[in-house]
């Protein structure tokens, strides 16, 4: 069975479902080009305007597969490139909702970092160990996390290698919301489908112009904004929606 699963409950929401559940959904390179590969694909799908990124209702990933690094030389490390297979999720233009149950830890703590939103469930937890064992991390969790949550709680995590629970993560800014545990899944595909309902060139130029304005200079960022916002008023769904919210019924957005 395949280690990740793909799922649309509806043709414009896909769900990405880490399935290695034997393994608490650790991340070795099979699952990375897997996701790679979906993400992808989803990315370019005219017809996908959300993504659910999830392990399932127990764990969505405890970390790096350690036993298929433990005796791994720094060359091959570095000839494997899992940075390519982590920038098919980092450049996906479609928001994307983790959906957090159980250990997001190491790998899978980066993992969530990829994503747009992070819906946790309460008994959720969220932790950088890799000191723990030898190294550091090495898919975001210092460069993410310091940009999500600031240099002094980045810097807590990442040198004790102790984890921050849901409740904790987000009133640091590591969780966009907490939910009941068994509600996490069901929450997540709440907002999935509603952002599907918006116009999704609008939806796109928001991502675009929100991450490229972090690493600009305010003035650069406040430029890009300015030029998404202006570029919009070519659309047929801007049209619309103003149309639709003057007419006070529902706009019906075609992504044109």
């Amino acid at each position: 069975m395949s280690v990740v699963l793909v799922e649309q409950p509806t043709p414009d929401v896909a769900v990405v479902r880490l399935n290695r559940p034997d393994a608490r959904n650790a991340l070795n390179q099979e699952v990375r080009s897997a996701l790679a590969e979906h993400f992808d694909r989803l990315g370019q799908a005219a017809e996908v305007r959300c993504i659910v990124l999830t392990g399932g209702e127990r764990c969505f990933a405890a970390g790096a597969d350690i036993r298929a690094m433990a005796d791994a030389g720094a060359i091959e490390i570095m000839l494997r490139q899992t940075q390519r297979l982590w920038q098919a999720i980092a450049a996906c233009p479609k928001p994307v909702i983790a959906a957090v149950n159980g250990y997001a830890w190491g790998g899978g703590c980066e993992l969530a970092m990829h994503a747009d939103i992070i819906i946790a469930g309460e008994g959720a937890s969220f932790c950088q160990p890799e000191v723990k064992v030898g190294i550091m991390p090495g898919a975001g969790g210092t460069q993410r996390l310091t940009r999500a949550v600031g240099k002094f709680q980045a810097m807590k995590m990442v040198l004790t290698g102790l984890p921050v629970s849901a409740r904790e993560a987000l009133a640091m800014g590591l969780a966009s919301e907490v939910v009941a545990d068994d509600a996490v899944q069901a929450r997540a595909l709440e907002l999935a489908r509603h952002i599907a309902t918006l116009p999704p060139l609008a939806i796109a130029q928001i991502k675009e112009v929100l991450l490229a304005g972090q690493d600009a200079s305010l003035d650069t960022a406040l430029m890009l904004e300015r030029k998404a916002f202006q570029l919009l008023f070519a659309s047929a769904d801007q049209k619309e929606g103003m149309r639709a919210f003057l007419e006070k019924r529902p706009p019906v957005f075609r992504g044109g």
